[in-house]
């Protein structure tokens, strides 16, 4: 047998072939291989077996793991990817208790970021989301979810969808566009959201001829739109042919759990305060709930939300970073792994569904991504680790050892290829 790449000596081996998304208790189940190698032919995997068996494979390239954890690469379902500047004098306001309001009515909080991705070039944009890009596939993450949402008007949208399209075209890894225009209500709207959310609207023609965002999200929030604004808004889009998104019940429990079911929303994401009858709908649906607790980490908040309660229930999840740079300032996922374990007090198993798998599914890309199987993408991560267990106990560093995208090497122990 001949092998563009061969990586044998794999001390365990997560697939993570089941048929997804995978929910409730069935994310407990893992059943990881051990003492296998993998072959890639033209970039997907070609063929898994006992590592015994690889002696007889030819091989261009070949990887001895040497006995460490081998798993699909990581998938990262929500960030906003494309945004100008940063908020880190904002750290210190927070820290002594000045409300996000009172920043807000300062030039603070999203308008600030707003405001610099405004003025931003187009080729500002592009290279620092090629440099958060990169940063990304050093901790493992192989395909990303992008979100607009920072422009609050029709050019900056446009730019930033531009952005993320050209930075997925240059950048190795798989770029997942979505449009948030309907992120917050700029001021000068705050007495007409309906009005904002018609030009908007506006916008879904020029974003599907120009094939710049796959979804449409929208923020449902107490401040921001209600539910029933929301409801007609994700509606415009489906009509116009997108698949839905949509922050809900971050805050307050408006509804938007239920409203991302009814929709037929491919996640709901945030979902922080979701009610119990949203909680019983969601395990019902197929909608994923994408649950973000490196926000809540990061804005210091006693609530993560109730990613045990929706497994529980029989619901399928994702987590995220959320990265951002106003409420989840990392691209480490690994991180969020083990807040996910110490927070959401979730099961290794169930996060590594979670990052995998699942996350692939809530962005449309379970058949391509989150798995290592036979015809499938050879999107793969070597760690520095013995057993998946590991990676969500030792927190805050990067354990990535090799990552190799589309069967290409693309970091290896510190350096982007």
């Amino acid at each position: 047998m001949q092998a563009d790449l061969l990586i044998k000596n794999i001390g365990q081996l997560l697939t993570m072939d089941k048929q997804g998304p995978v929910k409730g208790s069935d994310m407990n189940d893992l059943q990881p291989l051990e003492n296998v190698a993998v072959a890639v032919n033209n970039g997907k995997i070609d063929w898994i077996g006992p590592d015994d068996e690889a002696a007889s494979i030819q091989a261009k390239k070949t990887i001895n793991a040497g006995g460490k954890l081998v798993t699909p690469g990581l998938v990262e379902p929500h960030t906003h990817l494309v945004f100008g500047g940063s908020r880190e004098h904002e750290m210190a306001l927070k820290q002594q208790g000045v409300p996000y309001l009172d920043i807000l009515k300062e030039g603070g909080g999203i308008l600030s970021t707003v405001n610099a991705t405004r003025e931003a070039s187009y080729d500002d944009l592009l290279e620092k989301a090629l440099f958060h890009l990169d940063r990304m596939a050093r901790h493992g993450i192989t395909t990303v979810e992008a979100k607009s949402g920072y422009g609050l008007d029709k050019e900056t949208e446009l730019k930033q969808l531009k952005v993320a399209k050209e930075a997925g075209e240059k950048h190795p890894l798989d770029l997942v566009s979505t449009f948030l225009g309907a992120h917050a209500i700029p001021p000068e709207y705050k007495a007409d959201p309906e009005a904002f959310l018609d030009i908007m609207a506006d916008l879904f023609d020029d974003i599907k001829e120009q094939d710049l965002a796959e979804f449409v999200d929208i923020f449902t929030e107490t401040g921001v739109f209600s539910v029933e604004q929301s409801r007609r808004y994700l509606l415009k889009a489906k009509e116009k042919g997108f698949g839905v998104k949509i922050h809900a019940d971050e805050i307050d429990p408006l509804g938007g759990t239920e409203l991302a079911v009814e929709a037929g929303a491919i996640s709901g994401d945030h979902l922080a305060v979701a009610s119990d009858e949203g909680i019983r709908q969601l395990a019902a649906s197929d909608t994923i709930g994408v649950i973000l607790p490196g926000t809540s980490f990061y804005l210091g908040k006693d609530s993560y939300g109730p990613a045990r309660k929706m497994i529980d229930a029989g619901a399928a999840i994702s987590i995220s970073t959320d990265f951002n740079p106003g409420s989840s300032v990392t691209e480490n996922l690994q991180l969020i792994m083990s807040i996910a374990a110490l927070k959401l007090k979730l099961s290794p198993a169930e996060i590594w569904h979670a990052v995998t798998v699942n996350a692939a599914h809530a962005i449309g890309r379970g058949g391509q991504a989150g798995t290592i199987a036979a015809d499938r993408t050879a999107d793969i991560v070597i760690w520095d680790a013995p057993n998946y267990m590991y990676i969500p106990y030792h927190y805050g560093v990067n354990h990535v050892n090799t990552v190799i995208k589309n069967g290409n090497v693309l970091y290896e122990r510190g350096e982007i290829r």
